[in-house]
């Protein structure tokens, strides 16, 4: 049966809304990003202008889903998702990550509003070589993508920043008739909410910042220098495990070589593709192992597999730790709108890249080098930049409760950047998980933290102790698995 409630009606179910909504959800479903499964929600489309300045020109359409709580007598703020990249949906987010939310949407409406630029809000989706071949060689092939995206797109990717996704953010808060929200954000997301909080302070109840940036932060240098350290805490973690040091006791030096061999050298491989299992030909060279590397520190249970394949990739056998790359890096790929992700870094990022001759020679010995950052560079030479507020880049300063979630291991948002956003905030807990990456959402106690968070809006008054049992996931001393 299709139904069509208002979302003042869908609101007050939930005892929610206090404000005169305008618009009709209607029934539909949220699609997993490969299809493994599909999710109940009410949706609408909210068109919204292209560029607010012109408010009678070019009109966009934002997604919108709303999962609305099981206890239809709550009274508890929704929570919207803010994803990351950026370029990812939210409804991709959430739809990957369900299930970490299920004690949240006992209580709240959770919402989805895809970004414009990202999923099914206007996205900008360009043809950029996959990420695991896009090294310094590969410059001119990036110069050619962009162009070619521009010549699609034309300068309307002007009105894709964050200062504009948060004008959005506001106007769904007030059509879906909700007075206060409450955010969930990821990695990029987190700059979103941060902007959020800034502009709307009254308008937000509580905020979860998962994987966090600080408004100051220019997302680009670091990035190289992050991940060694991450990479150094995870070979750390694998000479501390009696097991893999047992299994793997000349990591270092394995890795080390693989490095030393791969700065100029490159080798032809041919495996098994990952997703049809075809002969695949793949140049193993510099770019894919940065990316390997790069791509399975993300988080624990991917790092787990690292000493395994450094292992197997310096005894002669590369296919494995390339095939990885090849399936990460398509992975990310499908899920970004690569555009939507230029037009908020060569706005808000690229130009505050201010890096010393002494950053870029500690850069330069990273197993990523400045690769990434001359990529970056080269396409944002190209890209119209857009509307950015004068003080997206400016300390933060909220009293709205917080709870930051950060990974010990993280090589792109370490704890390190939790810490100097807390300096302005005045309600906030920070909670760093041991040997854990990038985002928390679905670890261990994680999901239960985040609902009796946003239940009491007192970070201070969490119990964490459930976070003193947790543990990473062991590492695979073979491709059976960890050790019994």
């Amino acid at each position: 049966m299709f139904t069509v409630l208002t979302a003042t009606a869908l609101a007050a179910l939930a005892g929610t809304s206090s404000l005169a909504a305008t618009l009709a959800l209607h029934d539909c479903r949220i699609e997993h990003p490969l299809k493994l499964a599909s999710i109940g929600a009410r949706c609408a489309r909210l068109a919204v202008a292209e560029n607010p300045a012109a408010p009678s020109g070019t009109a966009i359409e934002l997604a919108i889903a709303v999962v609305p709580a099981l206890n239809r007598r709550a009274a508890a703020a929704p929570l919207f998702l803010l994803a990351g990249g950026p370029g990812q949906a939210a409804t991709g987010l959430y739809a990957s990550y369900a299930g970490a939310f299920a004690r949240i949407n006992r209580n709240h409406d959770i919402v989805l509003l895809d970004q414009r630029g990202t999923g099914r809000s206007a996205p900008l989706l360009c043809d950029y070589p996959e990420d695991w071949t896009a090294n310094g060689e590969d410059l001119a092939a990036l110069r050619r993508a962009t162009l070619a995206c521009l010549a699609k797109y034309g300068e309307r990717v002007r009105f894709y920043t964050t200062s504009i996704a948060v004008r959005d953010l506001d106007e769904v808060r007030r059509a879906l008739g909700y007075r206060q929200i409450d955010l969930y954000a990821s990695s990029y997301g987190t700059r979103v909410a941060e902007l959020y909080m800034r502009r709307h302070p009254e308008s937000t109840h509580a905020v979860i910042l998962d994987g966090v940036t600080y408004p100051e932060q220019a997302i680009g240098p670091d990035t190289p220098l992050d991940g060694e350290h991450a990479l150094s805490l995870v070979l750390a973690r694998c000479r501390a495990a009696a097991d893999c040091a047992r299994a793997y006791p000349d990591l270092a030096r394995e890795l080390n070589a693989l490095r030393v061999r791969f700065g100029p050298a490159k080798s032809a491989l041919t495996l098994a593709d990952p997703t049809s299992a075809e002969p695949l030909e793949v140049e193993f060279d510099h770019g894919v192992l940065s990316a390997a590397l790069r791509f399975l520190s993300y988080n624990a249970s991917e790092a787990s597999l690292l000493p395994t394949l450094i292992h197997q990739a310096a005894s002669g056998s590369l296919a494995p730790l390339a095939a990885q790359a090849v399936m990460i890096s398509r992975e990310v790929s499908r899920e970004l709108a690569s555009g939507m992700q230029m037009s908020v870094v060569c706005s808000e990022d690229a130009p505050y890249f201010e890096v010393s001759a002494a950053t870029l020679e500690r850069i330069a010995n990273t197993y990523q080098g400045s690769a990434q950052l001359d990529a970056l560079t080269a396409i944002c030479k190209l890209w119209p930049a857009g509307p950015v507020d004068a003080d997206l880049h400016s300390a933060l300063v909220s009293a709205v409760p917080s709870l930051l979630l950060s990974g010990e291991a993280d090589p792109v948002t370490p704890p390190a950047d939790a810490e100097r956003l807390a300096r302005g905030l005045e309600r906030y807990r920070h909670l760093v998980l041991a040997g854990e990456g990038h985002g928390q959402v679905a670890t261990g106690c994680v999901p239960k933290l985040m609902a009796e968070f946003l239940d009491s809006a007192d970070p201070r008054s969490l119990d964490v102790a459930c976070l003193e049992r947790h543990r990473p996931v062991p590492f695979f001393v073979g491709f059976t698995g960890p050790s019994p």
